[in-house]
């Protein structure tokens, strides 16, 4: 299951007048703890912005995320259904709220509606708000691959061990002949 983390961002920008002004955005990441969060809002953002901050990271309990290719809002919905719980055989509410991105309230509805279509059990929308939610970051699992290397770098092992073999013969080979033994005590004649 995925934990969600709302990261709020603040920086600046120029407006049309050449005055600074501070932009706040709100963005949606997975992440495993608050520390991956920042770490990746940092990751994400810095293509976009380059002198940003991070205001605040808070966690976002969410039961789904249905994502579509249309729809630049995203609406937080909360969904309640009842469970008969099997030991007192008393209904139970239950609360979950779902993120959906979409173009207006209606979509939202409808678009959770068809993404729900095969629960089983009846449930009731009762709330759906606008987020100030401006671009999700789900866990890709090509996040935790490792770069390549490139192929004029070896590995430090590997040079180390080089280095080793190569000292012994180094010992071994006959010194340089001594360049200063060749010094005269010759002055140039300087310009008359």
């Amino acid at each position: 299951m995925a934990s969600w983390y709302l990261g709020k961002i603040r920086y600046q920008k120029e407006d049309e007048a050449g005055r600074l002004k501070t932009i706040n955005e709100t963005y949606l990441v997975d992440a495993v703890s608050y520390t991956e969060s920042e770490a990746r809002l940092y990751k994400q953002i810095l293509t976009e912005a380059s002198d940003f901050s991070v205001t605040a990271i808070s966690r976002m309990r969410l039961a789904d995320l249905f994502s579509y290719e249309e729809g630049e809002q995203w609406f937080k919905a909360k969904v309640i259904y009842f469970s008969v719980d099997e030991k007192s055989g008393k209904e139970k509410k239950i609360v979950n709220y779902m993120l959906v991105n979409a173009e207006g309230i209606q979509q939202a509805l409808d678009r959770i509606n068809e993404s729900m279509r095969n629960f089983l059990i009846p449930y009731e929308v009762t709330d759906i708000n606008l987020t100030p939610i401006l671009d999700v970051f789900p866990y890709s699992a090509d996040e935790d691959k490792e770069p390549e290397i490139p192929a004029n770098m070896r590995p430090l092992s590997e040079v180390m061990a080089e280095r080793a073999q190569a000292a012994p013969a180094q010992a071994e080979a006959p010194a340089p002949a001594d360049v200063d033994a060749e010094v005269t005590d010759e002055v140039p004649a300087e310009n008359a």
